[in-house]
């Protein structure tokens, strides 16, 4: 469908304009658990892969990497209403359940942690660097969210290697425990399978 066939379509423009104001919803009020979850008092897990690498900064190369894939999954979706909508309902569904883990989950950041200053954060929230929204790897979830997004399978196998990058990336910076990333997969993939799911019962796919 392209975006003239999808104006015309008073269901469909509804749908979107509810999960687009959805989305800004559930970002702002990500902003302010965050704030919540720095104030919280939380553990320090003892990390067998982490006490193996000693902390590198490479906060530049993965915000470069970050949103380079942004720009692509963009690029890719953006002709095609119907995954636009897509990935906004899926995202959505993504930070809902990271904030259900990280309320179940309070952990202190992993020692060694070199501070990740990611730009979109600041802009949004309060200004200061969040160091405990750790459970699950958000980065990791996001990037490995754009690899399920995308169809095409060239696209895909650089999405995948750069959610590597990243993944591999906050775990020499010490931003994450090993347990945050490798969780994160998991969950992009749980809420690209519910939209997915919900999406084919709503005749959407």
């Amino acid at each position: 469908m392209n975006w003239s066939d999808f104006f015309k379509n008073k269901k469909l423009l509804i749908r979107f304009t509810y999960s687009v104001i959805s989305l800004i919803i559930i970002l702002f009020l990500m902003t302010h658990f965050l704030n919540f979850v720095e104030q919280r008092q939380g553990v320090v897990l003892n990390d067998p892969l982490l006490n193996s690498l000693r902390p590198i900064n490479l906060t530049w190369l993965i915000f470069t990497v970050i949103y380079l894939s942004l720009i692509l999954t963009i690029a890719l979706i953006i002709k095609n209403p119907m995954n636009l909508l897509f990935a906004f309902r899926a995202y959505s569904l993504m930070i809902v359940l990271r904030i259900i883990a990280m309320y179940l989950l309070p952990l202190n950041p992993p020692v060694g942690m070199i501070q990740l200053n990611d730009p979109f954060v600041q802009f949004f929230g309060s200004g200061k660097i969040l160091t405990k929204d750790l459970f699950f790897s958000g980065h990791t979830a996001t990037l490995f969210l754009f690899y399920l997004l995308i169809d095409k399978k060239i696209y895909k196998n650089i999405l995948l290697g750069l959610t590597i990058i990243v993944a591999f990336s906050v775990l020499a910076q010490h931003v994450h425990y090993s347990i945050d990333v490798f969780a994160a997969p998991f969950f992009s993939y749980a809420a690209y399978t519910v939209v997915k799911s919900l999406s084919k019962s709503e005749k959407l796919l």
